[in-house]
This record gives C-alpha cells, sequence and structure tokens, in this order.
C-alpha cells in the first residue's frame, strides 16, 4: 500500500512540475531529445539494444516451440 500511495504522489508531482514548465519546456526538452538521437554513441546503443531484444525473443520463441514439441509428446502417449 505503501508504495502504491508513493507512486500516486509522485505522479502528481511530476504533473503539477510538468504542466508548469509549460510548452516551450517540453519543445526545448524534445529538441534535446532529438539531438541526442542523432549522435553516433546513441546511434550504436540504440542497435545494441535492438540486437538483444532480437535475440531474447528469438531464444524465448525456440524455448516455446521446443516446450510445445515436448508437450505434443507427452499428449500423444496419454
Amino acid at each position: 500500500m505503501k508504495f502504491r500511495t508513493g507512486l500516486l504522489i509522485g505522479m502528481a508531482v511530476g504533473y503539477v512540475l510538468g504542466a508548469r514548465a509549460g510548452r516551450d519546456r517540453y519543445e526545448q526538452i524534445k529538441a534535446f531529445a532529438a539531438e541526442a538521437a542523432e549522435h553516433p554513441a546513441v546511434a550504436q546503443l540504440l542497435d545494441q539494444g535492438t540486437a538483444l531484444v532480437d535475440l531474447v525473443r528469438d531464444t524465448v520463441a525456440d524455448g516455446l516451440d521446443a516446450g510445445a514439441g515436448g508437450l505434443r509428446a507427452v499428449s500423444d502417449r496419454v
């Protein structure tokens, strides 16, 4: 319960501070993020993250396929 209360308070504070910052600050942050995304180091990190997600996705899919095959083999014997 304490976690939920803290989360709600944090969200409320974030909303209020964000609303006070206004549209100008939003545009400033958006421009900074776009500039940072163009940096070669960030692009490389993004590529590595994408490759890692693809690897994990393929590994999980292979595991699920293997598990499903084992389940079929067990159900055929029953």
